[in-house]
């Protein structure tokens, strides 16, 4: 997962999360949340300096967070190192298990890696990236591991690009003027109006692939799932590895599959919601 970088300066000279003009906001919240989220794969293990330069927290704001956290439960501590606790992982459960998509995806994709052999998953999108949802994972095809919860940018995956060629124009517009596209690949595309027009282009046809932009090596297929009015509220792919089908294969075998899973999951998802 990405982690939050160093926050604004706020009153009275303690960095943290900027404060909010509204009179609801909690911003002793928002810094408890920072700390939280300080903490990743690349640094899953920090001192409390670490935490405190990588929240723009005060050492002794950073200590209070961290303490408060020791005696809940999300965090533990042994030789002035923290680290999260799976305690964490309740935060996230409430969210999946609200959701009928979390379950209800399970099985088919399920079946779907069954019967290709390959990886499978679902995502939605969270603000410039996608989160995963639902995965079913074969074999290891990419360096990085993925679980429920990873993100990416959602201008660099088949799922993304699917969620973000459902979107209204104006959030579309905003989210191309404000993203910093980046070839993550020597085949990455990062040029906003191709990917307006690639983004087009999937809206046409109804699903999406992308060939080693996220990985070299990686190629994967996504398709929309619908909800019961129709929209787009989330995307299932598949994703293998480059050496196993060509792109005329890949289109020919992988991607009626994937359509036809989304569509059985749409079917599902709509029934749910009746």
């Amino acid at each position: 997962m990405s982690s939050p970088g160093p926050l604004p300066e706020a009153p009275g000279g303690d960095a943290g999360p900027e404060r909010s003009a509204s009179p609801d906001y909690v911003q002793s919240l928002a810094r408890g949340l920072a700390v939280i989220r300080a903490f990743d794969a690349d640094r899953p293990r920090q001192s409390l300096s670490e935490v405190a330069r990588s929240t723009g927290l005060t050492r002794a704001t950073a200590r209070r967070f961290l303490h408060t956290l020791v005696e809940l439960g999300y965090v533990d501590t042994a030789d002035s190192v923290f680290w999260l606790t799976p305690q964490v992982l309740d935060l996230g459960y409430s969210y999946l298990s609200a959701m009928p998509l979390t379950d209800l995806a399970q099985p088919h994709l399920e079946r779907l890696s069954s019967r290709l052999g390959e990886s499978s998953s679902v995502a939605v999108l969270d603000g410039r990236d996608i989160v995963y949802v639902g995965r079913v994972q074969v074999r290891r095809i990419m360096t990085i591991g993925i679980t429920i919860g990873t993100r990416f940018p959602a201008y660099a995956t088949s799922m993304g690009r699917v969620l973000l060629a459902a979107l209204p124009a104006d959030e579309l517009d905003t989210y191309l003027a404000e993203t910093d596209l980046r070839a993550l690949t020597p085949h990455g595309l990062a040029d906003r109006e191709d990917l307006r027009a690639e983004l087009d282009t999937v809206a046409e046809r109804g699903w999406c692939v992308v060939d080693q932009e996220l990985e070299p090596g990686l190629r994967s297929i996504a398709a929309p799932v619908h909800d019961r009015d129709g929209s787009v509220v989330a995307a299932l792919n598949v994703s293998t590895h480059a050496a196993r089908y060509d792109r005329k294969h890949l289109r020919g075998e992988l991607v009626p599959e994937v359509l036809a899973t989304a569509r059985s999951l749409s079917t599902d998802l709509a029934t749910v919601h009746r």
